[in-house]
């Protein structure tokens, strides 16, 4: 078993990991470098309640009562890994210092992508990656709106649902033809863009943004094809990075992030392995390596790594059902299994007590490859069974008829 063991990222893939190893029975030493100088945090919260206030910064703090001492973890915050010498086990560190390991877990993340000049040039135009973004945009929202959103995926919506439920006025912009579609497929993202639009959001399609200028009194918004709108907030959301720039001299294969076995091992580096956003993980079923951006993922290749460090001769741990929520306009959206741009799907409602509940179901070949369910968690507790066994969709829809009281689908 390692000795020390060094981890780079102080996000919850991080911090998981550390807590993991030390479940586990692991007693060496664990050392986490953080380049923010904020303690470790929770992030899914910052585009949701910290926003609107329903949770403080104390209560998403993810190192609990005992702070570092509790989980026994020399806490380095506000140190950057700059370089990495995999022959010799060093992390470089800026300022100079290195930093020794017998195993190191990547854990760096992504950073959003920008449009150009748009970000650190406007006062007013915001990313939601960091607690003092969340802190900035809440403060912008609290002298009123109007808000551009600038990209449709499910960070900006969520802060498109937050903002309208403090009273501001909300504009949201996406590139493609529909909102959420890349992540859903049209016909979901149809179903997503109507609840905002009931909601009271302005959803603008086709809206390529050229450009972002500054006003006295906020941003104007350009688009490519002339429209334009004023904002006195802006927040880009239109995609990560991988923070894996310290890593190109390391010898370790990066594309689109850090390249990691089943076990999220870099077989290039003994004793090395990424979790979390950046970690490219290969996948058995499919033989391809997989990025995935949801907490769920990050939590569960946490496991999987304190596992391997402590148990390295043991078999890696299969990778569970993909899985990841959002929560918008009081609605909670859960996905399970993994869609892809040529699946069939189908949207069903069920009634369910008295209450219609949405269910999107997606197909290939007649087997069951994902589904989406809003508001209904017993519905996606039964889409993940129905994944993990590989039952054909129609299956999946008799099991949903049967849990929602043997009552037919409601056209």
């Amino acid at each position: 078993m390692s000795e020390r063991v060094v981890i780079v990222g102080s996000s919850v893939a991080g911090v998981r990991t550390a807590q993991d190893l030390r479940s586990g029975g692991f007693d060496g030493e664990i050392v986490m470098l953080g380049e923010e100088r904020e303690l470790p945090y929770d992030k899914p919260p910052l585009s949701k309640q910290v926003l609107v206030g329903s949770m403080t910064e104390d209560e998403i703090g993810l190192l609990g009562a005992g702070g570092w001492d509790g989980l026994g973890v020399e806490g380095r915050l506000g140190q950057r890994a700059t370089a990495l010498d995999i022959d010799e086990r060093l992390v470089q560190v800026e300022g100079g210092d290195e930093v020794e390991y017998d195993a190191l877990v990547i854990a760096t993340g992504v950073r959003p992508r920008t449009l150009p000049g748009a970000l650190g040039d406007h006062e007013s135009v915001f990313a939601v990656r960091e607690l003092r973004d969340g802190r900035e945009l809440s403060r912008a929202l609290a002298g009123g709106g109007p808000l551009m959103v600038v990209g449709a995926g499910f960070i900006g919506a969520e802060v498109a649902s937050s903002a309208r439920s403090l009273g501001v006025d909300v504009t949201m912009a996406e590139a493609l033809q529909a909102p959420f579609a890349r992540a859903l497929g049209a016909e979901v993202g149809q179903h997503l863009t109507e609840l905002h639009r009931s909601q009271g959001v302005d959803v603008l399609t086709e809206a390529s943004v050229a450009a972002i200028e500054t006003t006295r009194d906020g941003a104007v918004v350009r688009f490519a094809d002339g429209r334009s709108r004023e904002a006195a907030t802006v927040v880009v959301g239109i995609g990560t990075t991988p923070n894996t720039e310290w890593l190109a001299s390391s010898g370790i294969p990066l594309e689109d992030g850090v390249l990691v076995d089943e076990g999220c091992a870099v077989q290039a580096a003994e004793g090395v392995y990424a979790v979390g956003d950046v970690a490219r993980r290969w996948d058995p079923a499919t033989d391809v390596y997989r990025r995935v951006e949801h907490w769920t993922n990050a939590v569960e290749q946490a496991h999987v790594v304190a596992q391997q460090i402590i148990h390295p001769l043991a078999p890696a741990e299969a990778a569970k059902a993909p899985y990841f929520w959002s929560d918008q306009f009081g609605t909670k959206i859960q996905m399970v299994g993994r869609p892809h741009d040529a699946d069939r799907v189908e949207l069903h409602t069920f009634d369910v007590r008295g209450s219609a509940k949405t269910v999107a179901l997606y197909s290939r070949g007649g087997g069951f490859v994902a589904g989406v369910t809003f508001g209904w968690p017993r519905g996606v507790a039964a889409c993940r069974s129905a994944w993990a066994a590989g039952q054909p969709v129609e299956d999946v829809q008799r099991a949903l008829l049967a849990l929602s009281s043997g009552m037919a689908p409601v056209a």
